[in-house]
């Protein structure tokens, strides 16, 4: 049996429903050594008035745990994920993603869970985004019901189904129909009909056992019934089958799934409610007669009743309608069970049940057939064997993996190679060896007539073009100072907030100072992180000395994105732009380098940057 393995198990039901296999798996594969996560069911449909008392649980276990989960016994963990419950709207789905995988990475994470194997009973949308999610070690879909057939909303849940039996690693059924929509998508599927646990009805058999004080005062004999009062239960049978034998009582054991008041008012029909698993054969023992009064719908087609080995591990005789797997079941087993094909035969099988002395030969049958059928601890090993034999397979799998994907990747390689350095050879001829990235840049370039103005204003190059510090500030203030000496203003501004060992604008002043300009003649603005803060702050300066024109020094690029600032900060200023007229930076324009293209990139981007910001 599988040992020392982490499992993810997707449920089709909650752990507090009625005791099913999906319970019966998951807590004995805990107790054998294997961490298991329990996700209860996230549904196949929308709820209705009927979930509500379902939905409260759902609530108070959220509220009652650590963020919806919680620890039920040792090495096993339940989690009541709070979701939207409309599993076939797209936007629910996204958003249930995202709480769910979230809430799943953050757990394995916290409980060190790895490489999981993925074992669920559902096959909806979620579970497929759960799977793609997580790096499992196998997929296993163990399919219980024909969903598409449980409800109208529920055929929508074909198409998500035969997805996940593409991807599964093993499929497990419990209905020969079911095993034969599976093969169509899936060669590793194999029958397992739900079981029972043997040593709870051995010891029940073998012991004295007082009647529980709900049925004790029941009048015998008693026809008996365990499971969900659900939609497929032919209720008009049972109806008439109480009216017919009122002598008799029927009694019910199992939580309501639908409106029961139709039956309520007959005088000999009784419900018990949900019991737990383990108290089921202390009713069981008490019935005379024991049913499966099923309808026979496209539904039902698929099910294998779990109970039809609980009643038989008791001895007790079984009456149930005509539905496949029951057929199937009586074939494999010489008759055991009494099957009824309409309401005045299955009235006439109750008649004679209830008289007929067991004798022991029979009794013994009846319990050799459930144990040989239905024993769960059984049919858990032999699905164990499965899936560790399909472990072992991967695994073999994955240590050839690398050589063929490693031929693989060569391959692809190979014929990806001539067409890429095809392509890489003609971008780099047509970058670096055409005039196309000057002509995509020529836009970004604006020149005026110089004329004279107030002040040369001359913004600091920071690493904006090169990006590298103390580059470009040289040609800048150089330029200035030839337009200064030629007359064109009295005054300079040194805008740059840039700091590299010295503050950039000082550095430009000591420059000019040093070429023979006057400090007097200097202002420095020493705030401006980026260009727009440079024509900002400068505009404040041309304003507070009460001048209206200006020359604008940067760049050769950089004028249009400047000049489009000027417009949106300082539209009362006349700006002459004076881009410098050569630059070791862009050189000739003749000869393309890397940085020049990082340049004009940096300023279409800059220019995208403004607009979104609102600067131009």
């Amino acid at each position: 049996m599988l040992k020392d393995q982490d499992i993810i198990c997707i449920s089709s039901i909650d752990w507090d429903f009625i005791w099913q296999g999906h319970q019966e798996i998951m807590s004995t594969l805990a107790s054998n050594g294997n961490r298991v996560l329990f996700i209860e069911n996230t549904g196949v449909r929308s709820p209705n008035l009927e979930d509500i008392p379902r939905l409260k649980k759902r609530i108070y276990n959220w509220f009652h745990s650590v963020k919806g989960i919680r620890k039920e016994r040792e090495n096993l963990y339940i989690y009541s994920p709070l979701i939207l419950p409309f599993p076939y709207s797209r936007i629910a789905r996204l958003i249930n993603r995202r709480v769910l995988v979230s809430a799943l990475d953050r757990w394995l994470k916290s409980v060190a869970f790895s490489n999981p194997i993925i074992w669920t009973f559902l096959p909806t949308g979620i579970v497929l985004d759960i799977i793609n999610a997580i790096d499992s070690k196998i997929i296993i879909y163990y399919c219980i019901d024909n969903f598409a057939a449980s409800s109208s909303q529920a055929k929508r849940i074909k198409k998500t189904e035969d997805l996940l039996l593409k991807k599964a690693d093993l499929v497990f059924v419990t209905a020969q129909n079911l095993y034969d929509r599976c093969a169509m998508f899936n060669k590793n599927v194999h029958i397992f009909p739900y079981g029972v646990n043997v040593s709870i009805y051995e010891k029940a058999r073998n012991a004295a056992i007082d009647a529980p004080a709900d049925i004790a005062t029941i009048r015998r004999p008693i026809v008996g019934y365990i499971g969900g009062i659900h939609k497929w239960m032919d209720f008009g049978l049972i109806r008439f089958l109480a009216e017919d034998h009122p002598e008799k009582s029927f009694v019910f054991v199992g939580p309501a799934q639908r409106d029961i008041n139709e039956l309520k008012k007959v005088g000999n029909v009784y419900f018990l409610g949900q019991k737990r698993y383990e108290e089921l054969p202390l009713y069981i023992s008490q019935f005379d007669v024991c049913i499966i009064p099923y309808l026979f719908t496209e539904y039902t087609r698929n099910v294998y009743p779990t109970k039809l080995n609980e009643y038989l591990s008791l001895g007790k005789p079984v009456i149930a309608t005509s539905i496949p797997e029951v057929e199937a079941f009586n074939e494999r087993n010489s008759n055991v069970v009494s099957i009824a094909k309409t309401q005045e035969g299955f009235s006439m099988l109750i008649r004679k049940d209830a008289q007929e002395k067991i004798t022991k030969e029979i009794y013994e049958k009846r319990i050799e057939v459930a144990t040989k059928e239905g024993s769960w601890s059984r049919k858990i090993e032999m699905i164990c064997e499965l899936v560790e034999r399909k472990i072992a397979d991967k695994e073999k799998e994955k240590a050839l993996e690398w050589k063929v994907n490693l031929l693989k990747i060569y391959r692809i390689s190979k014929k990806r190679l001539v067409p890429a350095a095809l392509i890489t050879l003609f971008i780099y001829v047509t970058v670096f060896h055409t005039g196309m990235l000057w002509f995509i840049g020529r836009p970004l370039k604006l020149t005026s007539p110089v004329e004279k103005a107030d002040a040369i204003v001359i913004l600091a190059g920071g690493v904006g073009e090169s990006g590298k510090a103390g580059q470009g500030y040289e040609e800048r203030v150089k330029y200035g100072i030839e337009l200064y000496e030629k007359g064109y203003a009295q005054h300079l501004i040194f805008s740059s907030g840039y700091r590299y060992a010295f503050k950039e604008a000082e550095v430009m002043k000591a420059l000019a100072v040093s070429l023979g300009v006057p400090e007097r003649s200097i202002i420095l603005e020493e705030n401006a992180k980026n260009n727009y803060e440079n024509i900002k702050l400068s505009h404040d300066i041309l304003l507070k000395e009460h001048w209206d024109s200006a020359i604008l020094i940067s760049s050769p690029y950089n004028m249009l994105r400047s000049s489009l600032v000027c417009k949106k900060v300082a539209p009362e200023i006349t700006f002459i732009y004076a881009p410098i007229p050569s630059s070791l930076f862009y050189g000739d324009e003749k000869k393309v380098y890397p940085k020049h293209i990082m340049g004009i990139i940096h300023e279409y981007l800059g220019i995208v940057y403004y607009c979104l910001k609102g600067y131009i």
